[in-house]
C-alpha cells in the first residue's frame, strides 16, 4: 500500500488541482510517480522518494519564494508518525533542493542517489520531446501570467541560461545518459526564441 492514502492523499490532491496550476498538477505528480516506478530498482527507499515527489509542489504560489520551505514543512508535519524522523528529514531535505535542484551537502551515498533521481525526475519535462516541452512552457507562462512579458521574458532567459551553464543539467548518471542532450537542445531553443524581439501586437 503506499504511504500516501485516504485523506492524506485526498488533501494533496485537492492542492495539485487548483485552477491556477496549468503544469504543478496532478498530472506532475502522476508523471513523476510514473519514473518513480520505472527506477524503482535504483532506489534505496523508494517510499522516502514518494512521499518527496507527492509533497514537493504541494504549496505553490507564483507571487512567494518560500514555497519549497512551506512545500517542506507541510510534510513533515502531515508524515509525522507515518514516517521516522530520520526519513522526514530527508523527505523535507529532497523538498528544499527542488529550489535550486542541487543534491544538498551531508547525505550518504545511498540518499545522495535517491536524492539525484528525484531532483531528475522533477526536471525530466526539460528533455522531453519538443512538442511536449513545448507545452510544458506554455503551461509555466500562463502560472505566471501575471508576470509583464518583459519580465518575464528576462527571468526566464536567467533560468534557462543557469541550467545550460551547468557542467551538467540532470544529477545522476541515468537521466544524464537519457535526457541531458534533449534538455540542452530544448532550452537552447527555448532561449534563442526569448531574445527574439517580441512581435508588435
Amino acid at each position: 500500500m503506499s504511504l500516501i492514502d485516504g485523506k492524506l492523499r485526498d488533501e494533496l490532491v485537492r492542492a495539485y488541482a487548483a485552477p491556477e496550476r496549468h503544469y504543478h498538477n496532478l498530472t506532475h505528480i502522476e508523471a513523476m510517480l510514473g519514473l518513480k516506478s520505472s527506477y524503482e530498482n535504483a532506489l534505496s527507499d523508494p517510499q522516502t522518494v514518494e512521499a518527496a515527489i507527492w509533497f514537493h509542489d504541494a504549496i505553490y504560489d507564483t507571487r512567494r519564494h518560500d514555497n519549497e520551505e512551506k512545500s517542506a514543512e507541510l510534510a513533515a508535519s502531515r508524515l509525522t508518525g507515518l514516517l521516522s524522523p530520520d526519513r522526514i528529514a530527508l523527505v523535507a531535505g529532497m523538498i528544499r533542493a527542488t529550489a535550486g535542484h542541487h543534491v544538498p551537502d551531508g547525505l550518504d551515498d545511498t540518499q545522495r542517489r535517491d536524492c539525484a533521481l528525484f531532483l531528475d525526475m522533477d526536471l525530466a519535462i526539460l528533455g522531453s520531446a519538443s512538442d511536449l516541452f513545448a507545452t510544458y512552457e506554455d503551461a509555466v507562462r500562463r502560472e505566471y501570467g501575471w508576470v509583464p512579458d518583459a519580465l518575464w521574458r528576462e527571468g526566464r532567459r536567467k533560468v534557462l541560461q543557469g541550467f545550460l551553464d551547468r557542467p551538467a543539467i540532470y544529477a545522476s548518471p541515468q537521466f544524464r545518459a537519457s535526457h541531458e542532450a534533449a534538455a540542452r537542445a530544448n532550452l537552447t531553443r527555448s532561449l534563442e526564441r526569448l531574445h527574439e524581439r517580441p512581435a508588435r501586437p
